[in-house]
């Protein structure tokens, strides 16, 4: 009876090494200590803060990442933009007392443009509008196809058809009035980019992008965002480039030689596309610099997220050189243990006593 006690404990000993080398042979398989809280005691609360704080911080990058994208289209369709407004700036200075042939040309171009630059407010990302704000599943210019014998247009065009006697000033001054107007019928605008209520009072779409940090980045298809216009200008770019753009296209080549009206005319919408060039380079400043800004931000986080993980994994996972070392050592003591219960397992009192 007094062989079967240190055997039994052998076997026990045995069982420990077992249980031992299975939790060395898992933690060299997932390099973790252990699947539970429990096994990383008394760091588990600190482990949970770093996890949320490594969660929240892939959120806040993700959003910084689609918000980049959606910008890049954005500067894309501004630049564009302004290369068209650009253009006919440069062709109001060449249209001062030109022949009828080069006005025909400007006004039937300018038809063009207008449809473009709408299509250009209609830009999509990701199957959003770009210049909608909040409504961005609708297009902030309804009809872009039609915007050059729209409302606005058409008001336009009947100004500029009365142009003559001195009246310069009184034709800019109702193309002024068309381009501002929100009425329906007039506007080229969406009903929600046009209502008090809705698009031309809502704040511009932000991204949320750090712990109490929302940045404003959204530019609407109506009005400024950052932007400030400044002199002959509806206040606002888009109204200011549609503005001239349907001015030029209502132009008659009859119509220079009307001498100073002419002149005065094309100079107004020469100053308001000067004006609109000028704001469209603010607005894409102003984007650029939240780019920047969003672009280090994402940095932040990034860097801030390497050096959580680093301590998430000093508590959650082993020292895997340390650990292989457990795992040979603990096999051999098993295997050791092993032979010695086979050896006291074959004893007799015979042999024991020989």
């Amino acid at each position: 009876m007094s062989g079967i006690g240190p055997i039994g404990r052998m076997d026990a000993g045995a069982a420990a090494l077992r249980a031992k080398l299975d939790v060395l042979t898992r933690q060299v398989s997932d390099g973790r200590k252990g699947p539970g809280y429990g096994d990383i005691a008394p760091e588990a609360r600190r482990a949970v803060d770093l996890r949320a704080d490594i969660a929240r911080r892939e959120a806040w990058a993700g959003t910084i990442s689609r918000t980049l994208a959606r910008t890049e289209v954005t500067q894309k369709a501004l630049g564009r933009i302004s290369d068209i407004a650009t253009q006919f700036y440069a062709e109001t200075i060449r249209m001062d007392g030109t022949s009828g042939a080069r006005i025909s040309a400007v006004a039937a171009q300018a038809r063009a443009a207008m449809e473009e630059v709408a299509n250009l407010l209609n830009e999509r990302y990701a199957g959003e509008y770009i210049f909608g704000g909040t409504d961005s599943a609708n297009p902030p210019v309804p009809d872009p196809r039609g915007i050059a014998t729209g409302g606005m247009a058409t008001v336009i065009a009947a100004a500029v058809a009365a142009l003559g006697g001195g009246n310069a000033g009184a034709v800019a001054a109702a193309t002024l009035a068309a381009a501002q107007s929100d009425a329906p019928g007039t506007t080229p605008f969406s009903d929600f980019l046009s209502d008090p209520g809705q698009g031309l009072t809502e704040p511009r779409r932000a991204v949320p992008a750090a712990e109490g940090e929302r940045v404003a980045y959204g530019i609407l298809a109506n009005r400024n965002a950052a932007a400030t216009s400044e002199g002959q200008t509806t206040g606002s770019w888009a109204r200011d480039i549609l503005r001239g753009l349907a001015t030029l296209a209502a132009l008659d080549p009859s119509q220079a030689q009307l001498g100073a009206d002419f002149t005065d005319l094309v100079a107004t919408v020469r100053d308001g596309l000067r004006s609109a060039i000028d704001a469209l380079g603010e607005e894409r400043g102003a984007l650029g610099a939240v780019e920047q800004r969003l672009e280090t931000t994402a940095r932040r986080h990034a860097e801030v997220s390497v050096a959580l993980t680093g301590q998430l994994a000093a508590i959650e996972e082993v020292d895997m050189a340390e650990t292989i070392s457990r795992l040979q050592a603990t096999r051999t003591q098993l295997e050791a243990s092993y032979r010695a219960i086979a050896l006291a397992s074959g004893l007799t009192l015979t042999r024991f006593l020989a």
